[in-house]
């Protein structure tokens, strides 16, 4: 299924950016027009950050993730289950400085880093404008803040359809002085479920390193 997904994905990129316009109406509300006729507002998704809630729940990262990832851009770490996981640096000319994959299983990840600091209601929205141009149907699912290993993070259910084929993102989103992550998971919608605990044990792998 990876190389059948990840085709798809990344060919709609291309696809979508160019099927879809933009417009206004009477009213000056902005909107997307779709390839296919349908039309939603531009703004669907952005909504004050503040209601976010925040889970109460303190997150740690699982006993059985022993192996730390160390990211080469700022003091950021990622520790797995070496037994579960395997990862490989991502190519050059990638977004992403890590990919992961569960091992003969459907689900991936992607570790997205960068130096600078982006507040988390910016990255929220950075997060679904990218996620729009594969998917223009993309729509949260849920959301909170989680307190991850003494880290505030942003934690995002997202789903959408890529080419018929219907994915979800369950990720979270971090950033400090020193710079910004994305850690994503991904999967068909169908499979999510199955795969919810092991995205969060990986996800609660995320730590802050000296």
């Amino acid at each position: 299924m990876k190389k059948i997904f990840l085709i798809v994905f990344y060919l709609s990129i291309t696809a979508y950016v160019y099927s879809q316009q933009n417009a206004v109406t009477e009213k000056g509300e902005e909107v997307i027009l779709n390839e296919d006729g349908t039309w939603r507002y531009k703004s669907e998704n952005k909504i004050n950050t503040d209601s976010i809630p925040l889970n109460p729940h303190k997150f740690t990262k699982d006993t059985k993730s022993t192996f730390l990832i160390k990211s080469d851009r700022f003091n950021i770490g990622f520790s797995i289950n070496p037994k579960l996981w395997s990862f490989k640096k991502g190519a050059d000319d990638a977004d992403s400085e890590y990919e992961l994959e569960l091992k003969g299983e459907d689900l991936y990840g992607m570790i997205i880093t960068e130096k600078t600091e982006i507040p988390l209601e910016t990255l929220r929205l950075i997060a679904l404008e990218n996620a729009e141009s594969a998917a223009p149907d993309i729509h949260i699912v849920k959301e909170e803040y989680r307190i991850v290993n003494g880290l505030k993070v942003l934690m995002i259910q997202m789903n959408g359809t890529t080419q018929g084929i219907k994915f979800s993102y369950y990720s979270y989103y971090f950033s400090n002085t020193n710079g910004t992550v994305q850690f994503v998971t991904y999967t068909a919608q169908n499979l999510l479920k199955e795969y919810t605990e092991k995205c969060e044990d990986l996800l609660n792998g995320l730590v802050e390193t000296e």
